[in-house]
């Protein structure tokens, strides 16, 4: 029974990780539908969620008939817990990707906003790109040197998030409504997007330590937006 036990922590941790790269892609792909006003790129966003969506529920039924069948304890639980948690997370970081691809599916062929608005908001991606790839490293390698940078980068993203209602604000950018909100809403996905690799990172560094980590963002709490 152990052996079979030990090959089915294995497979979720190689379902965890094929999600962790699915998510990367996934927001990766949407900065490039912002960055170049790419339809088809979009669109390829929004339906390979579908698919981030079926991963997570394949793992939560696992993690479920785990806990039902072999009642894990000490590290074993920690392990299937953590993968519980963390699907749940890359799920909502999967759905953030996809808000962004659709607010550029939506606005094609013009850009959601004009610079200098759109240039702070591509910042922001490539933060976000950043973070994902990261969490693919992180979860493949439970280096806590990576956790803790993951933490430590996601301030960034948070400063050009409070920057980004600074030019929003701004009366010289002269947006119109719907771009005033679509600028609101990029940037709050992906500050989230952020805050949930933190999550990731905090997770990981449990999973190792076997010791709780402070929670430094909302991270966890149920997202108004997602």
């Amino acid at each position: 029974m152990r052996v079979i036990f030990n090959q089915e922590l294995q497979q979720l941790g190689s379902d965890l990780q094929s999600m962790a790269q699915q998510v990367a892609t996934a927001i990766e792909r949407a900065a490039e539908s912002l960055r170049h006003g790419d339809i088809i790129i979009a669109e390829q966003v929004i339906d390979a969620d579908e698919r981030i969506n079926d991963l997570q529920r394949d793992i939560d039924d696992m993690c479920v008939m785990l806990l039902a069948r072999q009642q894990p304890v000490a590290g074993d639980l920690r392990n299937v817990i953590s993968a519980l948690r963390m699907a749940q997370t890359l799920e909502r970081q999967g759905d953030l990707a996809r808000h962004i691809a659709a607010i550029a599916r939506g606005r094609y062929p013009e850009p959601p906003v004009p610079e200098p608005v759109l240039g702070l908001i591509l910042q922001m991606a490539d933060h976000a790109v950043k973070a994902g790839q990261d969490v693919v490293r992180l979860i493949e390698t439970q280096d806590l040197s990576l956790a803790a940078q993951i933490q430590t980068n996601d301030s960034e993203l948070d400063a050009l998030h409070r920057r980004s209602f600074q030019m929003i604000l701004d009366p010289a950018n002269e947006l119109s409504r719907q771009q005033v909100v679509d600028a609101v809403l990029m940037g709050r996905f992906l500050e989230r997007f952020g805050d949930h690799s933190t999550s990731v990172a905090r997770r990981v560094a449990y999973l190792v330590s076997g010791q709780p980590v402070p929670e430094t963002h909302d991270a966890e709490d149920a997202d108004a937006l997602h």
